[in-house]
Parts: structure tokens; C-alpha cells; sequence
């Protein structure tokens, strides 16, 4: 380095002012986070004038990768289009250097250095390194994932929290999630889970240039979210074994997850089942900057042979008689969608794309799927990337009941294209209300254009149910309170001009969300007439006793029914979810919501059961807010008996916030509760007046 009076002292990253015109002022004040496509500026700190050019030249000097892998020179010129330049202004003892990043700029932690050089290109001197993050710009319209409209990035970048849809079809629930994707820390986590992909870890030069398609990135979060191959996130489990980690229906929010996977080395986080996986995938990929939201599909194809139907075998007795992997039913699967182009297909398919993070099926040899384009689902092109075949399934499949004989023979009972792919759901942008995007994902069920395109996607379309006679089955049910007992109606109702004989077989099961048994309820098998233009009715009483054992930490029976015509093969099933109710808990927040000034919430529950609970455990979070805690009851809790336990805590940021509850025990698990609270950034006297 060439001996000179040094020049250069520092450099001011201007935080506050470049945050916040990159819309990540809520992401940290102190470290610099900036959109890609987006100019920013930097002050470059003098100890006297820079002597003019041609006698000396400043240059920038950008390192990315966690090992500085890839060098960029930023050029002094916009000429060269599509790479990096800045622009310099001098002022008194300061430069202000204005960079521009192309809009396809690989996203990651950048390390920038400003380097002084002579006339004939000696380095003078250098300032110290600098970080900074560079993210996807959906404000840019040369970024590939541009959105066009303020309010939809109100909700898909910048909202922090989310309604997840549960129950059934016929019956959904809400169940409130924190994404918290500006809370402290988890911008640096995002990036630690793309640097401990398999590609990254294998040639990070290599997956450090492909970090600028969106495509790219976002499948790559599908793989790490979950932790079947790699060093993912969250290991998925549903076997109701939980007592080793954390029950998936215990969380409320997917910062404690991510960090409790950061601060231990990259172990992954138990357990996590469909909708865990979905919101801490929308955390990073909103956090990254792809707007996303969540999905959840109703009544969903688990395909496992894709053959583009899902087959159920039962036997003579009603018992599932199906072998090895069996296709099944959900009562509802969550995924995420995200907003980019698809420069990778051909003209049609930019848009929502569909990204799922649970371990369902292999993709390319690893457990992912996605982006899918929701547009090649409606339309049934099965043959564009990535795994629209499965997809289509889930929403689109037709379901096929069996009956087993005991020689082997199979008898098909029934098929129909109504069952799956219910109620496709998200919450709206315009409120804590569900939108019904199922027109999204296909043509109106049993219409021509539905079934024009079922066959494209290449199954060919069975022929209509065989005429069912005169019988036809219905199943209802009483309100479904967890704790009580209600009753389920079973009715038979003959259309025809003649009295029939007929055997029904009625079992209820306890069931989780996606379809495992946990062990029958109850059996009742009858034999009947059933008079004609009459209907018969059958009441199967559900009581505690009996569902209590057994139910699952989803809190769903299933209700399956099977009609056997007398002296004929004609065999009609019906089957129904039911979710059971579960109590709220009940959420007052005491005092003036100002940040860094306390609070006290006082939260109450209520055992509806009637058995004592014991282990009780209420879990806390709200972005915001408070990180999660834990508060624990003492003793049991007998039926009837109110709980009523409170805690402290200092709002950290202003705005409108929501504190998630989640109250656990051994016997009564997700019990849900929030309050919304808009915090201010300091006391405001209401009574101004003029004195």
C-alpha cells in the first residue's frame, strides 16, 4: 500500500433512514437490511477532502457468502447494465456513495469494503468491513417477485400475524399463529437455514449464485423446513408420542422454533405437523421477502401411488383392509403459497405457487414439494415443475371405496369427485376472515370443464356411480362439545314403492387430522326394514366414557356408516368428521400499552371435562410483545374448576400486536386464546385543549 496521509475514517450504513425506505425498519434499527432493485446510501467519513479526479478513485468492494466466496467489484457506472454500480456526491468531510442493486441480485449477508486508489490503480487505503442484508423486493417490478398492490404486501410481507384454518370442511376452526418474522434475530436465522442446505454445504459458490431465483430459494426452504434429510428445522411426528420434545399442538408461533433450532447447532426442533411446517416456512419466505400466505385445503388427497385417486378397502366388518402404504384422506393439509415468476415454464404459470413443507413424498430424492404453479393445477398440466402431479391430487383426486370379500374379490362401491378438495382456505387481507380461493385451484366440481380436465391430467374419468336404488344414507349430529356426550343420527331413507331389508354397521373412531386411527369409540350393527317413502333412523350415542380414552390431540371422531342391502350386492357407505369443541380461554390485559412500559395479562380457563386435569401448562408469545413463556398450574384441576393465572411484560415495538395463548395438559391439549392490543410508542394526552 502506497505510504499516504490516510484519508478515509469510516463509513455510517445510515440504518435508519435506509431501513426504513426499505421497509425493514421493524427488522432492526442498527444493522442494515435493504431490498434488491432498491437504491441505498452510505455516508463515506473523511478526515479531509478526497483530492479530485483523475488523481484518485474510490471503488467499492463487495464479499458474499459466510466464507467470502463471491468478490464483486461495483462498478462507478450504470452502464453496465444488470450488475452493481454507485454514484458518489461529495460534501464537507463526507461522501455519499449511492448503490444500486440489480433486481436479480443474489439475496444473502453482504460484507462491503470502500478502497481508495491512486491515478494508476495503487490501493491507498481501505475502511474496515461492513455488513449488510440483501433481500428480494417485492416493491421492485424488475424483481421476479413483484406484487402490485400496497395492500396485499401489508398482509403476505409485513403482517406478523396469521390465522391458521383447522377443523373440517363442514365445521372450520381458527387456530391464531405468530409469525414474528421481524422479531430480533430471525433474519440472521433465515439465512443460517439456507446455509445448511445439502447444496450449500456441498459447493456454497455454486448455491450462493442461485440465491437470486425465488424458485430456487423457496424450494430450498421446503427441504430445510422439515428434517427428514437434512439439517432441517422441525422434525415432523404423529403418532401422539410427544413426551420427548414438544406436542406440535403446544406451539403458537414459529420464532421459539426457529431459535430453539439455531441455539442448539442446527439439531432440529420436535414436533411439528402440517400447519407448524406451513408457519414457519411463511415466516422465513415473508421475512426473506417473497410474499406468501398459507393454504389450507379441506378433505386432502394423500395420493401415495398417484394414480390421481385415493382407494379405501374395507372388509365385510367395516375394517380398513388396505396393505402397505395407504392412500388416505385428511381432514385438512396446510401449505403455503408464494408470489414470483416463472421464468423456468412457459407463459401462464407466473403467480401463486404452491409450496408444501411436510414430509409427505419424495421430490427429486428429497422430502419437498414446490413451487407448483396453482394455475397448472386448475388447468391439469401435470407435466410442469415441480410436482403438480401431487398437487392435483390433494385437491382434485377422486375417492374410491372398496369392498374386500373374503375370497379376494374387490367390489367397487362407489366413486366420487366431490369428497376432496374442500374449501380451500386463507385469511383474507382485509381481516382475521377466511377467503375461499377453491376456484383457484379448480373448475366447479362436477362440471364438465372439472372432468375435461381430471382426464388430461391422465386418469381416465370412472363412470357415474351405479344407480344406488332406492336407499339412500345420511349422517348428522347433535353440537359436538368436548366432555359431553351427543348423539349421532344415522338415517336411512327408502325412495322407493317398496319396504327393504337391509343390514347397518355403524363404527365411530377417535382419528387425528390426517386420518390415523387412535382406537374405535363404539360398534352397533342392525338389522332393519325400512318402509317405503319412510325414513329409518338409528341414534348412536357418543359418550365421554367411551371417546375419552382415546381421542386424539386433533379432538376429531369419525363417524363411518355401512348400508348392506339384504340378498343383494348394492352396498352404500357414508362417512363424517366431527371436530369436538373446545373451550377458549379467556385473555384481560391490565394497564396502558406503551412501549417498554408494563403490562399484566390475567388469563382464565375453565376444565369442561368431567376429569381432573394435571400438568396444566398455559405457553405465551405475541411479535412485539413478549418472547414465549411458560406458566405452569399446580395441582390438579377438577372438573369445572376456573384457573385464573397472570403475568407481566414490556411492549418492544409499537403497532397493533396479538398475544397467543396455548393451554396444555395430560388430558385436554390446544386450547386456544388471544387479545389484540395496540401499542403506542409513548403516553399521549388525550385532553389537549387551548389554555
Amino acid at each position: 500500500m502506497a505510504s499516504h496521509n490516510a484519508l478515509l475514517s469510516g463509513v455510517d450504513l445510515q440504518c435508519y433512514e435506509n431501513n426504513h425506505a426499505h421497509r425493514t425498519e421493524e427488522m432492526d434499527m442498527e444493522q442494515l437490511l435493504v431490498r434488491r432493485g432498491q437504491p441505498f446510501s452510505v455516508v463515506l467519513q473523511c478526515t479531509d477532502h478526497i483530492p479530485r479526479l483523475p488523481d484518485h478513485q474510490l471503488n467499492l468492494i463487495l464479499h458474499l457468502g459466510k466464507n467470502n466466496e463471491v468478490v464483486l467489484k461495483v462498478s462507478d457506472s450504470e452502464q453496465d447494465h444488470g450488475k452493481w454500480w454507485f454514484s458518489q456526491r461529495n460534501a464537507q468531510g463526507e461522501v455519499m456513495l449511492t448503490l444500486h442493486s440489480p433486481a436479480d441480485a443474489p439475496v444473502g449477508l453482504y460484507s462491503m469494503t470502500v478502497v481508495l486508489l491512486s491515478a494508476d490503480g495503487q490501493l491507498l487505503e481501505q475502511t474496515k468491513s461492513q455488513t449488510f442484508y440483501l433481500l428480494f423486493n417485492p416493491w421492485c417490478k424488475d424483481d421476479s417477485v413483484y406484487l402490485p398492490s400496497e395492500e396485499l404486501l401489508q398482509e403476505y410481507i409485513l403482517n406478523e400475524n396469521g390465522i391458521l384454518y383447522q377443523g373440517s370442511w363442514d365445521d372450520i376452526t381458527t387456530v391464531p399463529w405468530n409469525f414474528g418474522q421481524f422479531e430480533k434475530d430471525v433474519v440472521d436465522i433465515c439465512f443460517e437455514v439456507l446455509d445448511n442446505s445439502p447444496a450449500a454445504l456441498k459447493n456454497s459458490e455454486m448455491d450462493i449464485a442461485n440465491r437470486g431465483s425465488p424458485v430456487y430459494v423457496s424450494r430450498t426452504i421446503t427441504a430445510m423446513v422439515n428434517a427428514n434429510d437434512d439439517r432441517g428445522v422441525v422434525s415432523g411426528r404423529w403418532d401422539g408420542e410427544y413426551s420427548d420434545g414438544v406436542a406440535p399442538t403446544r406451539w403458537t408461533g414459529s420464532v421459539p422454533i426457529l431459535r430453539r433450532w439455531s441455539e442448539g447447532g442446527g439439531q432440529r426442533v420436535r414436533y411439528g405437523q402440517c400447519w407448524v411446517f406451513t408457519g414457519v416456512a411463511c415466516t422465513v419466505l415473508r421475512c426473506l421477502g417473497i410474499p406468501t400466505r398459507c393454504i389450507t385445503n379441506y378433505s386432502s388427497a394423500h395420493d401415495t401411488d398417484a394414480n390421481i385417486s385415493v382407494d379405501y378397502l374395507f372388509n365385510d366388518q367395516l375394517e380398513n383392509v388396505s396393505e402397505g402404504r395407504k392412500d388416505s384422506i385428511w381432514n385438512y393439509h396446510c401449505w403455503v403459497e408464494s408470489w414470483m415468476k416463472r421464468d423456468d415454464l412457459p407463459e401462464g404459470f407466473d403467480g401463486w405457487q404452491v409450496l408444501d413443507p411436510t414430509p409427505l413424498e419424495r421430490s427429486d430424492g428429497v422430502f419437498c414439494c414446490g413451487p407448483c404453479p396453482v394455475h397448472a393445477v386448475k388447468e391439469g398440466e401435470v407435466g410442469l415443475k415441480y410436482d403438480t402431479p401431487f398437487v392435483f391430487s390433494e385437491v382434485n383426486a377422486d375417492l374410491i371405496f372398496w369392498i374386500v370379500h373374503p375370497d379376494g374379490e374387490r367390489i367397487q362401491v362407489s366413486q366420487n369427485s366431490k369428497v376432496i378438495g374442500r374449501n380451500i382456505s386463507t385469511k383474507s387481507v382485509y381481516g382475521d376472515f377466511r377467503e375461499d380461493i377453491t376456484a383457484n385451484y379448480k373448475h366447479p366440481e362436477g362440471s364438465m370443464k372439472e372432468r375435461e380436465v381430471y382426464k388430461k391430467a391422465g386418469r381416465q374419468v370412472g363412470q357415474k356411480n351405479k344407480d344406488p336404488g332406492q336407499l339412500k344414507l345420511f349422517i348428522k349430529h347433535a353440537p359436538a362439545i368436548h366432555g359431553t356426550d351427543f348423539d349421532v343420527i344415522i338415517e336411512v331413507y327408502n325412495s322407493g314403492r317398496e319396504d327393504t331389508d337391509a343390514q347397518l354397521t355403524v363404527t365411530s373412531n377417535a382419528i387425528t387430522y390426517n386420518s390415523i386411527h387412535r382406537g374405535e369409540c363404539q360398534r352397533k350393527t342392525t338389522s332393519l326394514t325400512v318402509q317405503a317413502h319412510k325414513a329409518h333412523k338409528e341414534v348412536l350415542r357418543l359418550q365421554y366414557d367411551h371417546y375419552g380414552a382415546c381421542v386424539s390431540e386433533h379432538h376429531m371422531i369419525r363417524v363411518t356408516a355401512l348400508l348392506q342391502l339384504t340378498n343383494q350386492d348394492n352396498i352404500i357407505l357414508q362417512e363424517i368428521n366431527i371436530p369436538l369443541k373446545m373451550p377458549a380461554l379467556h385473555i384481560k390485559i391490565i394497564g396502558k400499552a406503551i412501549v417498554s412500559h408494563k403490562l399484566t395479562a390475567h388469563i382464565s380457563f375453565t376444565n369442561p371435562l368431567p376429569v381432573s386435569l394435571q400438568g396444566g401448562v398455559f405457553t405465551v408469545e405475541g411479535a412485539g410483545l413478549t418472547e414465549a413463556i411458560e406458566i405452569k398450574t399446580h395441582g390438579k384441576i377438577e372438573p369445572g374448576q376456573a384457573v385464573t393465572v397472570k403475568f407481566s411484560f414490556k411492549p418492544t415495538r409499537a403497532g397493533l400486536r396479538k398475544l397467543l395463548v396455548d393451554f396444555d395438559s395430560d388430558r385436554l391439549r390446544d386450547v386456544k386464546g388471544e387479545a389484540t392490543v395496540i401499542v403506542r410508542t409513548k403516553m399521549q394526552n388525550r385532553n389537549v385543549g387551548l389554555h
